[in-house]
């Protein structure tokens, strides 16, 4: 059988062997509460049963090849028995034990794991396992806090831990799935996704991400997941930038790895979370919703203070807050009375508090404005106080209002704890989101809608959402001198200024050949940032001065680059190229020039990068304004400047198995119909075979 088939036997097990003692024992019991009703066989020689199940002394004996394993064995023994299950045919298992890759000793392990394991779908090692509440199946040798359902959202975590306590959330998210994926040696996030978004029962998918190894086949899977229009929320963790490993260009500090994990989440319509509530919430509502229709919401509050709040915090995440239409804005005004204002947020006093009828009219007069999501903030009172009849009826009447008016609504609390579980019950049995927490409600909100909208594009413009594989790097790395490397872009279509590089007695006569105003630069392949070296002479406007400058460069360089100074451009941009282990090579574009460290405006993009991609990254820059006519200043030549990206991105990808990374800092855009200028350059690259035996 396919990888694939095995990882759906595995996920779904009709069968299902258990290798161990203590922790196989947890997971017969853990199996029985959650009632799975498949066949459970205990693997022990040294038992003769295990959970009052009658033990098999080896894989060999039992009565056929199961569909799922859990493996709670050392690692040396443990590797052995997933090679007897890859040979019996079993569909997949889960490797409990530690001392694998992760460790310093465990290399020969892992290797041999990846050596035996065949077709067999591995989850692990060092891993907490999977639980399915659709079938009950519990591969898990610990507590949880799920219970089985018909339906509802996968989770993959790279944590068990952060896995253990999903579980536990006390915010009623139906869980379809737990998955803890420890090493991925075998098994990878997009293995999971794969599967999980062929069983219809699931409804949206949550990834807690560490690090992607694979990045072309998540792009695959995700891809596979948007067709079959399942949304995905990922939690990355980790902020490290890749600027600690390439600290030659000012492109690594821009461009770091957790900036492009953005960026590809981005393009591939993947929304990203940062708390583990707003990932909770965030899946609730794609759970009952999918992904919104837009960011039009209208809220409903018996407080000014609520609605205040409401506006505050949906104004900051970009929600729009939309006129109640007339026809309903009279109604509602006949209905409330001359004392309550009709507007969006909308708060509708107490005078029809406790009133179903009348409350559920209201609503319904809200929700006929035709809005993306109708909101009621709703806090309830501590259960010790008694019951709050009430509120029930407000939460019946929001039910009433998006069955008559055919709106989604949806019912959120001021803070997490103040929304108890009989009402999220009944909201989610209704098809009304019940979220907890305003932000996190809003968040939730905004970003199923930005994935609404992503999905929207990538079909409309048929934007690819693959990326290319990168090339190894071949050969010695070395950096080119900056005149080597103007003659290399400007090979590819990109215009240089008018330049010389000479011996620093010739300067003064090279720059009236070229003619004045002229920058002087000391000619090294060692130099990476020349201005803070004091290897660039600015504006220089006579023979003496470059003569003068051009000597006090000797102690960096026998040579110096004489050249025409570019004097009248709009704006400055850094258009960069850095290599990542995970994502290969990359564009970033940003705010140039000798700041571009301290303003940190830019944008990265992920290969292939068309035009449309290059364009909304200028676009995105605080610096666009300035270049497209900020009060009636010169526009710049924005074309040029995209064909200029353009020709960087043609230069990457033919020279990707050589190119380390590159600098062009600043490019001068000068005033519309004018062109872009490279005023500097920085390449690393790797030396050619034949070049190194030179």
């Amino acid at each position: 059988m396919s990888r694939l088939s095995n990882i759906r036997r595995l996920l779904s097990p009709k069968s299902i062997a258990v290798v161990g003692g203590r922790e196989a024992a947890e997971v017969i019991r853990q199996c029985r509460l959650m009632g799975y009703s498949g066949d459970i066989w205990p693997v022990n020689p040294k038992r003769e049963t295990l959970g009052d199940l009658a033990c098999f002394a080896d894989i060999a004996s039992l009565p056929s090849a199961p569909d799922a394993a859990f493996i709670a064995i050392p690692r040396g023994p443990a590797v052995e028995t997933i090679a007897q299950l890859a040979e019996r045919g079993a569909g997949g298992a889960v490797c409990y034990a530690s001392g694998f890759s992760e460790t310093s000793d465990g290399h020969p392990y892992h290797e041999a794991l990846l050596a035996k394991a065949g077709d067999l779908a591995v989850v692990g090692p060092n891993c907490y396992g999977l639980l399915n509440y659709l079938d009950g199946a519990a591969l898990w040798p610990d507590q949880h806090g799920g219970e089985k359902i018909g339906r509802g959202v996968a989770i993959i975590s790279q944590s068990g831990n952060i896995g253990i306590s999903l579980t536990m959330q006390e915010r009623s998210l139906p869980l379809s799935y737990m998955i803890s994926v420890g090493n991925q040696t075998i098994l990878s996030f997009a293995d999971y996704i794969e599967a999980l978004c062929e069983d219809d029962r699931v409804t949206a998918i949550g990834l807690h991400v560490e690090g992607i190894d694979d990045i072309p086949a998540f792009c695959r899977a995700v891809e596979k997941a948007r067709q079959k229009r399942v949304p995905i929320i990922v939690l990355k963790a980790g902020g490290s930038e890749i600027g600690a490993q390439l600290t030659m260009s000012h492109t690594s500090s821009l461009a770091g790895s957790d900036t492009l994990y953005s960026t590809l989440f981005n393009r591939i319509g993947v929304a990203r979370v940062f708390t583990l509530s707003e990932l909770i919430e965030t899946l609730k509502f794609l759970h009952v919703v999918g992904p919104a229709k837009g960011t039009n919401i209208a809220s409903l509050s018996c407080s000014g203070g609520e609605a205040a709040l409401m506006a505050d915090l949906g104004s900051k995440l970009d929600l729009q807050f939309g006129a109640i239409p007339e026809q309903q804005k009279s109604e509602l005004q006949i209905q409330m009375g001359e004392k309550v204002t009709v507007s969006n947020p909308f708060d509708y006093h107490t005078y029809i508090w406790g009133n179903l009828d009348e409350k559920a009219a209201c609503f319904t007069r809200v929700m006929q404005g035709g809005y993306d999501v109708t909101l009621l903030v709703l806090d309830y009172p501590k259960a010790k106080l008694g019951g709050a009849p009430d509120w029930d009826k407000a939460l019946q009447a929001m039910i009433s209002a998006q069955e008559a008016s055919g709106g989604q609504a949806a019912v959120i609390s001021t803070l997490p704890e103040n929304l108890p579980e009989y009402a999220r019950v009944l909201l989610l049995a209704n098809g009304v989101v019940p979220l907890q927490g305003l932000e996190d409600g809003l968040k939730a909100i905004k970003s199923a809608a930005w994935i609404g909208r992503c999905w929207n594009e990538i079909s409309a413009k048929n934007r690819p959402t693959s990326l290319r594989t990168c090339q190894e790097l071949e050969g010695r790395v070395t950096m080119l001198d900056e005149a080597t490397a103007k003659r290399l872009l400007s090979g590819y279509g990109l215009k240089v200024p008018k330049s010389k590089a000479v011996a620093i007695n010739d300067a003064g006569r090279t720059a009236e050949e070229i003619g004045f105003p002229v920058v002087v630069k000391a000619v090294s392949a060692d130099l990476a940032h020349k201005t803070e070296a004091g290897g660039v002479a600015l504006n220089l406007t006579s023979v003496a001065s470059v003569q003068a400058a051009a000597v006090g460069m000797a102690q960096l360089s026998d040579r110096v680059l004489v050249e025409q100074m570019v004097t009248d451009s709009v704006a400055e941009i850094i258009i960069g190229v850095t290599r990542d282990p995970q994502f290969g090579l990359s564009l970033v574009i940003g705010t140039g020039g000798v700041l571009v460290e301290l303003i940190k405006d830019s944008c990265a993009l992920l290969l292939p990068a068309s035009r449309d991609d290059i364009h909304a990254g200028l676009r995105s820059l605080k610096l666009f304004p300035l270049m497209n006519g900020y009060r009636g200043k010169a526009r710049g030549d924005i074309p040029a400047l995209l064909d200029a990206v353009e020709a960087v991105a043609r230069f990457v990808v033919e020279n990707d198995s050589r190119l380390a990374e590159l600098d062009i800092n600043p490019v001068m855009v000068l005033p519309e119909g004018r062109g872009v200028i490279v005023a500097d350059a920085m390449i690393r690259m790797a030396e050619r075979e034949k070049e190194n035996n030179v």
